[in-house]
């Protein structure tokens, strides 16, 4: 390995070290209450180090956010298997409810926070939205294909998709928010299972 592959395999060991020890300090202490000395510290690196790989902490922030992005595209892809569309609309529908509660902070990063797309948007533009696009990209895709194979009525795939997007969105924050307790506890994920199964029987009929 020559010198300039070294330290560019340093440099990414360095910046993913950075991330690993950030995630690990908001899943222990929350978001708002790290700050980069915080993440510093930790590793036992200067603040300046960590300026010299992220500018702020949303740009960090932005950088967990894409990672996550990545795991769960990765997780989305067992549907791959399933032939027909709507079950495939259904696969990602619970394949993203359990990747929210195995990951809530991720989850919190990837939907709900502001300030990776504060970082996003000082990037790239407004539309900009690393990660999401390729997450949503994939519900399109089904979508269009259940309206190419007559499954789903003609319409727009993207709308369609986007219908289905927010209600699982919802679904999960308003489980991770705590806003289910105007259910019994040992109600509140069986309701967002059958929730979930009213919806695709509803899609099923309507698209």
């Amino acid at each position: 390995m020559g010198i300039a592959d070294r330290k560019l395999r340093e440099k990414t060991e360095r910046r993913q070290a950075i991330l690993d020890a950030a995630l690990h300090l908001f899943t222990q202490q929350g978001f708002e209450k790290v700050s980069m000395r915080n993440i510093a510290d930790t590793i036992e690196y200067s603040p300046a180090t960590i300026y010299l790989y992220f500018k702020d902490k949303n740009e960090l922030l932005l950088a967990l956010q894409t990672q996550g992005f990545e795991l769960l595209v990765r997780e989305l892809g067992v549907i791959t298997s399933i032939e027909h569309p709507a079950e495939q609309l259904r696969a990602v529908g619970e394949q993203f409810l359990g990747f929210a509660f195995r990951h809530p902070e991720l989850f919190e990063l990837m939907f709900i926070m502001s300030g990776p797309m504060v970082a996003a948007q000082a990037c790239a533009g407004a539309n900009a939205w690393p990660g999401g696009g390729s997450a949503f990209a994939q519900v399109v895709g089904i979508v269009q294909r259940g309206i190419d194979k007559g499954v789903f009525r003609p319409q727009n795939a993207e709308s369609a998709a986007l219908m289905v997007w927010a209600q699982v969105h919802g679904l999960a924050a308003l489980h991770l928010r705590q806003r289910l307790v105007v259910l019994p506890e040992e109600r509140r994920l069986p309701a967002m299972q059958e929730a979930l199964t009213l919806f695709y029987d509803l899609i099923r009929r309507a698209l």
